[in-house]
């Protein structure tokens, strides 16, 4: 069955806060096109049986949050070279009986740092907290912007290690506590601020120069952000991120790519 006007959906858990429906009405009435998007709190234990119930009702893709965009990956049945590499989706693309996992984190996040905030990438020292899909996403569009070095750091030595082997011998993992010199990019990738919480990771790792990049965001600093501002480091959220990944997946659904820089400033503004 379809629908007149398309539709489209972030699923995670929780969803409440997301912005997601904003940005991308905001990019349908700029680029003109029929289509609504909505939010969707799937269940922690029924994440595929929700993503089928809004096929069936006229779904024609979606977005993925945490904690769900490993599942994605395995609910996919066929994944674009960005996806495998990422071993992550957050974007779906609903094709008769295809299930196309895409990822556009990484995309969004370099595009957030390079062109909003004019960050150059190439030689510069990155520790990026955490090891799970939202740390997968980015590693791989990270690396393609020549890094001097990427160290993952994780609570569960083990895990940063062995997504370190997934990358190559270009990105190291470590434990948080491993972490302890100073870098000039600090991306967080956990679910720390989502719950108002500090991921473990020392003061050490900022000084003068650092950008501290928080992948969340929200209406006043979070705990990570706060840390880095205290020892002098610059601080930068995600609400760049979250628009320019939505572009990307705008662009892959509907084939017309948005202007993200009103986007942002409206968002900020309100």
């Amino acid at each position: 069955m379809r629908f007149m006007t398309d539709r489209y959906a972030v699923f995670g858990h929780p969803i409440a806060h997301s912005k997601s429906p904003l940005i991308h009405a905001a990019f349908a009435r700029q680029t003109s096109q029929d289509m609504i998007y909505e939010t969707i709190l799937a269940p922690l234990e029924g994440f595929a049986d929700a993503i089928a119930q809004f096929r069936r009702h006229g779904g024609r893709g979606a977005n993925v949050t945490v904690p769900f965009k490993e599942q994605a990956f395995a609910l996919a049945t066929q994944r674009t070279p960005r996806a495998e590499l990422a071993g992550a989706v957050n974007t779906l693309i609903f094709d008769d009986a295809r299930l196309l996992g895409d990822n556009t984190d990484g995309a969004g996040l370099v595009a957030d740092l390079t062109r909003n905030l004019g960050i150059v990438l190439a030689g510069k020292h990155i520790l990026l907290l955490g090891a799970g899909g939202a740390a997968r996403g980015v590693i791989g569009p990270l690396l393609d912007c020549s890094p001097a070095t990427l160290i993952i750091a994780n609570r569960t030595v083990g895990k940063a290690h062995d997504l370190a082997r997934h990358f190559g011998n270009q990105v190291e993992g470590c434990g948080f506590d491993q972490a302890n010199t100073p870098f000039d990019l600090v991306i967080n990738a956990t679910a720390a601020s989502l719950e108002g919480e500090l991921p473990p990771v020392s003061p050490q790792v900022f000084r003068s120069g650092t950008l501290a990049y928080d992948m969340m965001y929200g209406k006043a600093l979070s705990p990570f952000l706060s840390l880095a501002q205290q020892h002098r480091a610059s601080v930068a959220d995600g609400l760049g991120m979250l628009v320019e990944q939505a572009a990307e997946a705008f662009f892959v659904w509907r084939g017309v790519r948005p202007d993200t820089r009103p986007v942002i400033e409206s968002l900020r503004a309100a």
